[in-house]
């Protein structure tokens, strides 16, 4: 049975969030958080759970900011690549100025022939 990436990946964020979630339940008993300003007494199961959130939101800010950066980018070079081509009449044109068109060499091969 063939699973498509997306469905690994999902597997897998499942299975680390199961461990996650055992590992924070067997410690529970409460520890010690110092603050810039302050320090409180926080249950460890929230303070992994916080900490793993944080994580996972400033992965996932990371990976958009990166996306939108690639996607801009991409606008971009379609654009460029837009201006250097030429519209479909100019390339009709090109070609007929080049001598390069299919029907020019279709006919040289008949003369050819004729020829034999």
């Amino acid at each position: 049975m063939l699973l498509l990436r997306g469905q690994w990946g999902l597997i897998t964020g499942i299975i680390v969030a199961l461990l996650i979630s055992v590992f924070a339940v067997i410690n529970v008993e409460p520890v010690e958080v110092n603050y810039l300003v302050g320090q409180a007494e926080w249950p460890l199961v929230l303070v992994i759970i916080g900490s793993v959130l944080m994580g996972g939101l400033i992965v996932g800010g990371v990976g958009i900011y990166k996306i939108y950066s690639l996607q801009k980018r991409i606008r971009k070079l379609e654009q460029e690549n837009a201006k250097l081509e030429p519209d479909p009449a100019k390339r009709s044109r090109v070609k007929e100025r080049s001598g390069h068109t299919g029907s020019e060499e279709a006919e040289k091969k008949e003369i050819t022939n004729h020829k034999q």
